[in-house]
């Protein structure tokens, strides 16, 4: 079974497999916004392979429903279910983090082969490569801060000062959790690991589709 909770807003829905960190699609409706979920299961595959995990995602079920708001519109999910703030033993946090450490690494392998001018979106949008990594890079550590690890900017080849952000992200959200947020109007690490995740790899995925003329 694929226990999964929709964000709704009120353009968009957010499908996002509560079990799966980064696993979350958007759609329309209720209904678009899952099957853009499970039409994704073959991509996600590759992260949880990488991670160790066999994805057998099995019949949706539809555990909660949260309200969305204006980021959830924008094309972010930005909203912490119910069920985000249930403890997470050390095992399940570990699992969890695994799969965002997986998408990291299947991002860099993805960027590294991919050239650093991307075909344009529909509307003629969308980052260069190098743009791309940038704001990946400058948003982990915004996101950071919501789970208590600070760290100043640093270039984006300064490689060390990227392995110790991560390193000290990876150690809190791998830590045992009583469900509540990691710091002052912060997140909880059930809501973080799934937000880190889910940016790399929805970024991962855009890059994928536009390395390509």
């Amino acid at each position: 079974m694929l226990r999964v909770y929709l964000e709704l807003g009120e353009k968009k829905v957010f499908a996002c497999a509560l079990d799966w960190a980064g696993w979350c699609r958007a759609g329309k409706t209720d209904e678009l916004a899952i099957e853009a979920l499970t039409e994704y299961a073959p991509r996600y595959e590759v992260i949880a392979a990488k991670a160790g995990l066999e994805l057998a995602a099995g019949k949706v079920s539809v555990v909660e429903k949260v309200r969305g708001d204006a980021t959830t519109d924008f094309g972010a999910p930005g909203a912490v279910p119910d069920a985000d703030g249930k403890r997470s033993t050390r095992k399940t946090a570990e699992r969890q983090v695994a799969l965002m450490q997986a998408a990291w690494d299947v991002f860099d392998k993805v960027a590294v082969k991919s050239p650093a001018e991307l075909r344009k979106g529909l509307r003629g949008g969308g980052r260069d490569r190098d743009k791309m990594i940038a704001h990946l890079v400058d948003a982990e550590r915004a996101y950071a801060r919501k789970i208590g690890v600070k760290h100043p900017p640093f270039e984006l080849d300064d490689t060390k000062a990227l392995a110790a952000m991560r390193a000290e992200i990876v150690e809190v959200l791998s830590a045992p959790s009583d469900g509540s947020p990691l710091t002052e109007k912060g997140w909880p690490a059930r809501y973080a690991v799934r937000r880190f995740a889910w940016h790399v790899i929805d970024h991962l995925w855009e890059m994928e589709d536009r390395r390509t003329p």
